[in-house]
């Protein structure tokens, strides 16, 4: 995320490369990328003219050299995209002559989504001597929460830690799905707002009250009444509340509370920096750590991992989703 921001800011100080190969597994910064290029290299009246899109698989490399090799016309840059880069093949090989010797008023960009491009090649090598060779990758989990807040501050918006959360459960690591569901937030609510967790349950449809947030609170505070009516719910709604999802979850929210046993500095800086987990839910595992003593931390651990094998229907083809769920909620609970 940071080199893509780096790419990003050299671009927009018109600190252009002749070359730019974004390849990766995670689509979304290759989009962004290639757009902001598209959108800001060359005026509206300057794109006729200068500006070309080509796609993998229909383009040889004859093509992408006889273009890339012109001068623009009336305009400093001209610039050439490849869309679907990966379909290229040996073609990309062909151009490693380019490469040595590219027209410093062509920019070149080849985006190869789902595909990165391996460096130990020569072609790699003359890529990143001449311009940039980029690889997209996919974000962890724990790195979401800080994108969305990004994206939202870079738009003048602000995030409840909660409402990041949910956001992350949700969506998961799709980070264009993700992009997709904030601009319709942006739509929907000022400039300047702070988003709550009452926003993404109206404009989003998740619900504020019954979400692994809030089953995690239920247990940790040892409500069992509200974790057995969250149960509840995510087993009448499994598309949406898949039960691996919540037992990795959960597990997840265990092995941090073991985590927080085994700390010898148990000030909020350092839990937040071992745990990465935002200030604002250190409290929760203090006080799960209190409720739940490192031996039984243990033992809870163990049953999630048999609850996991259950779920994914190892020995528990009598079992459903509410069935797993319970069992495992009696054993955290005794």
């Amino acid at each position: 995320m940071n080199e893509a921001k780096s790419i990003l800011k050299d671009i927009k100080a018109k600190k252009y490369h002749p070359v730019y190969f974004l390849g990766g597994e995670e689509p979304f910064f290759i989009d962004v990328i290639s757009d902001f290029i598209q959108k800001t290299v060359l005026e509206a009246h300057e794109k006729d003219f200068n500006q070309t899109i080509l796609y993998g698989k229909e383009t040889k490399a004859d093509e992408i050299l006889s273009i890339a090799k012109r001068f623009p016309m009336m305009s400093d840059y001209q610039v050439v995209i490849v869309k679907e880069a990966q379909g290229l093949g040996k073609e990309l090989d062909k151009l490693e002559g380019y490469f040595k010797n590219p027209q410093l008023t062509t920019i070149l960009v080849f985006c190869s989504k789902y595909k990165k491009l391996d460096k130990r090649k020569k072609v790699s090598k003359l890529i990143q001597k001449c311009g940039v060779l980029f690889e997209s990758k996919k974000l962890y989990e724990n790195q979401v929460g800080d994108f969305i807040s990004t994206i939202l501050k870079n738009k003048g918006y602000s995030i409840e830690p909660k409402a990041n959360l949910m956001l992350t459960e949700f969506l998961g690591t799709d980070l264009s799905k993700i992009n997709k569901e904030l601009e319709k937030l942006q739509i929907i609510i000022p400039k300047g707002s702070i988003i709550t967790a009452k926003d993404i349950e109206v404009n989003i449809g998740i619900s504020k009250d019954f979400n692994v947030f809030e089953l995690n609170d239920a247990i940790g505070t040892k409500n069992q009444l509200k974790a057995y009516k969250i149960s509840k719910y995510f087993s009448e709604n499994p598309k949406e509340k898949p039960l691996v999802v919540t037992i990795s979850l959960l597990f997840s929210f265990f092995s941090k509370i073991m985590q927080y046993h085994g700390l010898g500095d148990k000030s909020e800086n350092n839990v937040a920096a071992k745990l990465k987990v935002n200030r604002f839910f250190i409290k929760d595992y203090v006080t799960a750590a209190r409720n739940y003593p490192m031996r039984k931390v243990s033992y809870i651990i163990e049953k999630i991992r048999d609850a996991d094998v259950k779920s994914k229907g190892v020995g528990a083809s009598q079992f459903g989703q509410e069935d797993i769920l319970r069992e495992l909620l009696v054993q955290i609970f005794s």
